[in-house]
């Protein structure tokens, strides 16, 4: 009996040990890797992070927004994957890791990298200027049917982005030749509204929050957005490509990545302070002002999530660039 109690004891201890040497938190200070210069998406989005985290003492170390841009997020990848699998090292990433893998532009996607998160999504509308003859969808899709060659839309920051990839499968959708579409690219949302604006460019592809105050003064008219639903608020009364027979949803989703090889017991922290970023009131204000959708994925669940929009966005690209 005695023996036995000493195996159970011993069990117990061996258990313990286990579970401490399976736990981890970060001991040093943290780094959140934005792919943008400062005042660009992914470092807004970081600094949100991080002033959260401070604030809320939800991560136990300093964290620093370290910015890599360039490259069109390659270069933000490839600092994070030199990190071999350090959990205090993440980044804030968008369609692009994918996007550059599938275009040839960089060696890296998210297979090489670890999921952490997807945070939230942010979709695309089209809009023209007030005064265009572009009143609505409608008008727009009877123009891309009849002559796609005569319809110009203005994008940013690449061919092949996902500004590039709304107006390309709205055509696509309607049965338009995508190649004989009219694309320009500019160096930044606000340069893209600016040539609708005066009139050189039909429709503008950019995100809610870039047209919404052109929305509201009076200059802008955003005629479908690629959303699954409507969104709420100021935007109620503007419909979904989908309303309009058009199938289509893009987002610009932002997401968090780790580098590879990361342990079980690093990914689950990052599981828990994640959650507990998007579930306060800091975060949600932010969302609801920049008009984004919070549909927050774990590690697992994004994982998934970026498998299928890889194979989505494949199919697409190949349409736009080969054309």
């Amino acid at each position: 009996m005695l023996r036995n109690l000493i195996f159970m004891i011993a069990a117990v201890c061996i258990a313990g040990t286990a579970h401490a040497a399976g736990a981890w938190t970060p001991d040093r200070a943290v780094e959140i890797i934005a792919g943008s210069g400062a005042g660009g998406a992914q470092d807004r989005t970081a600094r949100t992070m991080q002033k959260i985290w401070k604030e809320r003492n939800i991560v136990p170390v300093p964290v620093n927004v370290v910015n890599k841009p360039g490259g069109g997020g390659a270069i933000s990848m490839a600092y994070l994957n030199q990190q071999g699998g350090d959990g205090r090292y993440i980044a804030v990433s968008s369609p692009v890791v994918l996007l550059n893998h599938i275009s040839g532009k960089s060696g890296l996607s998210h297979t090489d990298v670890t999921s952490l998160a997807l945070l939230f999504s942010e979709y695309i509308v089209i809009a023209v200027r007030n005064e265009s003859p572009i009143r609505t969808g409608a008008d727009l899709i009877q123009k891309m049917k009849a002559d796609p060659a005569s319809v110009s839309a203005a994008v940013a920051t690449a061919r092949g982005g996902m500004q590039h990839i709304a107006v390309g499968r709205i055509a696509k959708s309607v049965g338009a030749d995508v190649g004989r579409m009219r694309i320009a690219v500019f160096n930044s949302g606000s340069e893209s509204i600016t040539q609708v604006l005066g009139g050189h460019i039909d429709v503008v592809a950019t995100a809610v929050a870039n047209a919404a105050p052109h929305v509201a003064n009076g200059q802008l008219r955003i005629i479908g957005i690629a959303a699954p639903q409507r969104l709420p608020g100021a935007l109620a009364n503007v419909p979904t490509w989908k309303e309009q027979g058009v199938d289509v949803v893009v987002s610009n989703w932002r997401s968090v990545l780790g580098p590879k090889g990361m342990t079980a017991a690093q990914t689950a922290w990052w599981d828990g302070a994640l959650q507990k970023l998007v579930q306060t009131p800091e975060w949600n204000e932010d969302i609801q002002k920049n008009y984004w959708v919070n549909n927050y994925l774990g590690s697992a669940e994004s994982q998934k999530f970026f498998a299928s929009q890889y194979e989505e966005l494949r199919g697409v690209l190949n349409d736009l660039l080969t054309k």
